[in-house]
């Protein structure tokens, strides 16, 4: 061990060793690697990363993980990325490889649709970060965004440990853009919901029913955080969809940021939409998915932003306008 190496493992608190490395067999398949054992590890560091491709707070870590993978491949890390689906269009491998390839993911990807290896790691969580020495012990987590400099650190400290030269002290320089760029949390004061009648929250339209079509009307105004549909929609357990042309969903919220997972709901399928911020179109407070007249297309099941504000932030009213039938939404999240 170099005498750098042995100041930064010096410097480090002592790690705990919180259990074995669970099993990976249970993946329904890999992407960029074929299937890894814990056995095939041995003698590596792993940095086990549970996500999930339209996941928010996943997506805000991502530039991080990717640059480790990067940055320490040579020196002995490998990082395996656990997709583990929350909505069921992520159960699609199509989706999944489509999102890796558009996020420039290369490391290994264990598809876990059975959640398999999110039940051996008895996880809860979206992003979760798992760092396992070379002799197969987990000795770190990290749940949820954030404490990317003590994530990093130990990474170094377990691949000193492990006898691999060539690691520094240095951290990655991460340049985090679009949806990938940290939150605002100074001004962030709407949590995620859902659409679904299973986990939604604040709907205020009159009259809801579930799994059943309905003209839906918006109040005039809506509260902080209440959200509203108006047009024939149906309401399923774990999305909205559009059954003709012209519907809206508004939202009144109060972030930097308002994203939308959506998707259409026939494979090949596009819807076009609008968006507005107080009645007119976004301008420069439009996100990377739509331009400044609110103009986008939904083609894919994904995350899609559609508002990003410049200081300073206020309570504003969303609404978007679909202007063909055939849209599915299921969750609004913000930053």
């Amino acid at each position: 061990m170099s005498l750098l190496a042995a100041l930064l493992t010096a410097a480090m608190a002592p790690l705990p060793v919180e259990g074995r490395f669970p099993p990976l067999g249970g993946a329904t398949g890999w992407l960029n690697s074929q299937p890894l054992t814990a056995a095939d590890l041995r003698g590596k560091v792993v940095l086990v990363d549970f996500w999930t491709y339209t996941c928010i707070n996943w997506l805000r870590s991502l530039p991080y993980v990717r640059k480790w993978a990067e940055k320490y491949k040579e020196q002995g890390l490998v990082v395996i990325g656990v997709h583990t689906p929350e909505f069921r269009f992520e159960k699609d491998v199509d989706n999944v490889r489509r999102a890796a390839k558009e996020m420039k993911i290369d490391f290994p990807i264990a598809i876990d649709n059975d959640y398999a290896i999110w039940r051996a790691f008895d996880n809860h969580y979206w992003p979760a970060l798992y760092v396992i020495d070379a002799q197969g012990r987990i000795r770190h987590h990290q749940f949820g965004e954030g404490e990317y400099e003590r994530s990093e650190r130990i990474i170094q400290q377990l691949l000193s440990e492990a006898g691999f030269s060539g690691i520094g002290d240095q951290l990655a320089a991460v340049d985090a853009r679009g949806v990938e760029a940290e939150a605002d949390w100074a001004d962030l004061k709407s949590p995620e919901n859902y659409l679904g009648h299973e986990r939604t929250e604040n709907f205020v339209s009159p009259g809801a029913v579930v799994d059943k079509r309905r003209v839906y009307a918006a109040p005039a105004r809506v509260k902080l955080n209440d959200w509203a549909l108006s047009g024939d929609w149906t309401v399923k357990k774990d999305a909205v969809v559009l059954n003709k042309a012209s519907g809206r969903i508004a939202y009144r919220f109060h972030a930097r940021d308002l994203h939308l997972v959506m998707g259409p709901a026939a494979r090949g399928a596009s819807v076009r939409f609008r968006v507005f911020i107080d009645g007119q179109p976004p301008g420069a407070a439009h996100g990377i998915d739509v331009d400044d007249q609110g103009n986008g297309t939904v083609a894919e099941q994904r995350l899609y932003q559609l508002i990003r504000q410049s200081t300073p932030i206020a309570d504003r009213q969303f609404e978007i306008e679909f202007l063909d039938p055939g849209v599915e939404a299921f969750s609004f999240t913000f930053g």
